[in-house]
């Protein structure tokens, strides 16, 4: 059995070294605040649209590392609800999406209130309305019991699960929580907010102290560290879409760490390499909000019926799959001809185009805005 950080004398009593983090650390500094600066020459609707965009990446991206698939449509209604951003018809949503959003928009948009045993215990249950994980009944709302036996954290397929460490007995959760709960919210002099954001999620990761829905809260409260670190509310980049995308590297850091001493220099370094990262994923973010920009202002120069206008929002909000004349019909609630019609109106006017040959149907795409 390997000996894990949890069990070493002193620990949580996190070191690194500070000379090998200073240069990556200004640069992802330098980076957040270019950003933000960036930010600030978007009008208030396009700045209230990327954030929109980052928090469905946020919400579906950190579910999807815990096997979950939530439905985006679903996802970014529930935000743009709460938010109250304007996209139009809304699609309802079910209660575990609305309670992922609950959480992470808590954490976001309330960065600056302290955390509590109770604040976490709410965020618990709106992730589990039902009190059942899948088809597992939990302790919801509360720290994890004695008898639901050892907390190993593990990833992989069922049945090809890897164990990456295993966590503290659930007699020490009460105390551990208290200590990193006075930490969180205590102001750390010399400690930055962003290397604190690391820390925190290693360190809640470490000690796991719920059933299950530990990853998803670690990853809400370093979320809400880098908004402290930025004093805003507004997110413009997802750390949970970049960890998504290095899932891999991720359990690989948080076992190595779990079975190594207390030196966290190396995680933090990886930290810190994500984030930079996640700055690179939300330029895409960025340019894809102007490029819509760009397209509804030549658009509202265009007469455009009912189901066109919304077959476009489809469009250019990113339409899943290739779009047909049978889609189109569908999800307008039309006849195949009134479909074509609609469409054939489009691409005369080179709005849509037609996709390059393949398979039985023809399909379209919407017409890049500098070329409308």
């Amino acid at each position: 059995m390997p000996t894990y950080i949890h069990e070493l004398p002193n620990w949580s009593r996190f070191v690194w070294n500070n000379a090998k983090l200073a240069e990556k650390l200004a640069a992802v500094r330098h980076r957040q605040g270019r950003l933000q600066g960036r930010i600030e020459e978007f009008g208030v609707k396009l700045r209230d649209e990327a954030v929109l965009q980052t928090l469905t990446e946020e919400v579906v991206k950190s579910s999807e590392i815990e096997g979950l698939e939530l439905n985006r449509d679903q996802v970014r209604s529930s935000l743009a609800k709460r938010l109250g951003v304007d996209i139009g018809a809304l699609t309802p949503a079910d209660r575990n999406v609305e309670g992922v959003v609950q959480m992470i928009l808590d954490a976001t948009q309330s960065y600056d209130k302290p955390i509590t045993k109770e604040r976490l215990f709410g965020w618990h249950a709106a992730l589990f309305p039902t009190g059942y994980s899948g088809l597992l009944k939990i302790t919801v709302g509360k720290w994890r019991p004695a008898e639901a036996g050892p907390m190993q954290v593990v990833s992989g397929p069922h049945g090809r699960e890897r164990v990456h460490f295993e966590a503290p007995d659930a007699g020490r959760i009460d105390k551990e929580m208290r200590a990193f709960i006075k930490w969180f919210n205590a102001g750390q002099k010399g400690l930055d907010l962003v290397l604190k954001a690391a820390t925190a999620h290693l360190w809640f990761e470490t000690i796991h102290p719920f059933e299950d829905g530990n990853g998803r809260i670690g990853r809400a409260l370093a979320d809400m560290l880098l908004a402290r670190s930025e004093k805003s509310a507004q997110r413009f980049y997802s750390m949970s879409a970049q960890i998504r995308s290095e899932q891999g590297q991720y359990y690989d850091h948080l076992e190595e760490t779990q079975k190594g001493d207390l030196d966290i220099t190396e995680y933090l370094d990886w930290f810190l390499g994500c984030l930079d990262r996640a700055f690179d994923r939300a330029e895409t973010i960025l340019a894809s909000v102007l490029r819509k920009a760009r397209l509804w202002k030549k658009l509202a120069q265009q007469p455009l019926n009912d189901r066109q206008r919304h077959m476009l929002a489809m469009l250019i909000d990113g339409f899943e799959g290739k779009l047909t004349s049978s889609k189109w019909a569908k999800l307008t609630k039309c006849s195949q001809d009134t479909a074509g019609r609609d469409i054939d109106d489009l691409v005369k006017r080179s709005i849509l185009k037609k996709d390059a040959a393949g398979g039985r149907s023809t399909s379209y795409s919407i017409v890049d805005g500098d070329a409308l």
